[in-house]
Formats: structure tokens, sequence, C-alpha cells
């Protein structure tokens, strides 16, 4: 069934009253302070933790078997060793990014 130009346009209207009685409502259920506060309604997190990207085990596991199958072994295993570990898995998470950035050196001197 094909709408006039007029009913989408009354459609419209109608639907945007019904949005502002919900917005009404969410207003008087969680306070107007706090919806404020929510702004865009994206999480609050720290900037660091925004723009920063999570490096997982799996990405340094990867970057240093490539290194390991380019013949470069030992200095891999001195590289874990040199963050305290013995595996890689034994490496605290928030060192991945050093890790990483000395990984990149190993082979390139």
């Amino acid at each position: 069934m094909e709408r006039l130009p007029s009913e989408v346009i009354g459609c419209l209207l109608e639907l945007s009253k019904q949005m502002s009685r919900v917005v009404e409502t969410l207003d008087r259920l969680c306070g107007k302070d706090e919806v404020e506060a929510q702004g865009s309604g994206q999480p609050d997190l720290p900037p660091a933790a925004e723009k920063k990207p999570s490096i997982t085990l799996e990405k340094v596991r990867g970057v240093l078997a490539l290194k390991s199958r380019d013949g470069h072994t030992a200095e891999v295993r001195e590289l874990i060793l040199k963050f305290g570990a013995s595996r890689l898995i034994e490496i605290d998470p928030e060192k991945y990014e050093d890790v990483l950035r000395e990984a990149e050196v190993i082979g390139n001197a």
C-alpha cells in the first residue's frame, strides 16, 4: 500500500511526539541529572583506555613466532627472559606493548 507524502509526514510527526514522550518518561524515571551526566551514552573510560588498542597474547605470540622462524629463536628466548618469565604466557599483559616494541628490533640490527 502506497502512502501519500502527507500521510508519511503525519506518521513522522506522530512518531516524533511519541519519542518525546519516551524521553520525558526516561527523564522522570532516571532523573534528568543522571541522563545528562551520561551524555552520548558512551561509557566513561579513561582517555588512555579509549585510544590504546588492546594487545593480545595471540598478537605477541604471532610476532615472536615470526621472529623465531626467521632464525632468531635465541633472541626471542632472551626477550621473554628479560621480562621475567620463562614462557610468554607468564609475561604481564600490561607489558605486551613493550615486548612488541623490543621484538621489532630483533633481526633488524
